[in-house]
């Protein structure tokens, strides 16, 4: 029972990496590619350090392998999102056919503080519409 559970979770692992590469590959914008890369590649290395762990039969090595799965789940997002902020602020542009850019207006580019909702600007539904090409 324990090798079908790890030979599934190898494979289950394998595949979210490979979803997040062709991700990476195929997506438009920075901003899309960070998230295949993120969230896939966090899923596809937790599945396979979760089938190291469970495979191991020393308790040190398994430990160690939950600890780094712990650590990919804490830093991931938090790496993504101050790539994708300092990204922002520096300009890269948007995919063409993004709809919604819900930061435009809201960040002051001098301080790179957020602008709190409340303003007569700010929106109900938190962005403006990028014009259309």
């Amino acid at each position: 029972m324990s090798d079908w559970l790890e030979g599934a979770l190898l494979i289950v692992g394998a595949v979210f990496l490979l979803a997040a590469s062709i991700g990476v590959t195929r997506m438009p914008d920075l901003f899309t590619r960070m998230q295949c890369a993120t969230k896939a590649s966090t899923l596809g290395i937790g599945c396979i350090l979760l089938s190291v762990a469970l495979s191991m039969e020393d308790l040190g090595l398994a430990i160690r392998a939950i600890l780094t799965i712990f650590f990919f789940l804490l830093t991931a997002p938090v790496a993504a999102h101050m790539i994708a902020r300092a990204a922002y602020f520096v300009g890269v542009p948007l995919w063409e056919k993004t709809l919604v850019d819900e930061l435009r207006g809201h960040y002051d580019p001098q301080t790179h503080r957020l602008a709190g909702g409340g303003d007569a600007e700010s929106t109900a539904g938190g962005g403006k519409r990028v014009p259309g090409p």
